[in-house]
């Protein structure tokens, strides 16, 4: 999967956030998104998402076989964790996970328990998500991008509430199951992306 951002700017009301920006992301690749707070790092990935639309410049979607993926189809292969992304609340976890799974499939065809293992949440499978502590769902949220069988994962900020034992866990599982996938992530904490070689400043889009 790549993606292929050609001179992409976006503008809120009379303010640019970025212009011009221009850069290749690659099939398999880890891509860091820095910037001071207020650059436009969240925005630019959701751009990315196709959450919202560019305000100039343009954005393709190509699978490994070079062939271009429509915009309304590109959210099939991507998955995303983020601080705005919301979760179900009234469901337990057993069941945001069965729901989850109807639209992306876990690697490998792991069982919810599985999951529910590997997140290190399995004694919480019948509690409400309501009932959750804010690591627990981010936790969650990761636990769901780290093990969906789709080409691209999007993290924003991804320690976001996460006590140390979780930011352990979060490091030993980023790299472990994204290998082979187009990881692409929005931080200003350089322990959550000491992995990542690639590594894309928003600042000079200004």
């Amino acid at each position: 999967m790549q993606i292929s951002v050609e001179n992409v700017g976006k503008k809120f009301v009379r303010e640019w956030i970025f212009r011009h920006a221009s850069f290749e992301l690659l099939s398999g690749q880890k891509y860091t998104f820095v910037g001071p707070n207020g650059s436009g790092k969240s925005t630019l990935l959701q751009l990315l998402t196709g959450m919202f639309p560019q305000s100039e410049g343009a954005i393709r979607y190509t699978d490994d076989n070079g062939n271009e993926i429509d915009t309304d189809d590109w959210y099939k292969h991507i998955v995303i964790a983020a601080p705005y992304m919301e979760l179900i609340e009234e469901f337990t976890l057993r069941e945001m996970v069965e729901f989850h799974t109807r639209f992306k499939p876990l690697k490998n065809k792991i069982s919810s328990g599985e999951f529910e293992d590997i997140i290190q949440l399995s004694h919480a499978s019948n509690k409400l998500i309501r009932h959750f502590s804010s690591g627990m769902k981010q936790r969650l949220k990761l636990g769901l991008a780290f093990m969906s069988d789709v080409p691209v994962i999007f993290l924003d900020e991804p320690t976001t509430n996460l006590d140390a034992q979780g930011f352990n866990w979060y490091l030993d599982n980023v790299t472990l199951h994204t290998e082979n996938q187009l990881l692409l992530l929005g931080s200003n904490v350089s322990q959550e992306y000491e992995f990542c070689k690639n590594i894309i400043s928003v600042s000079a889009f200004k």
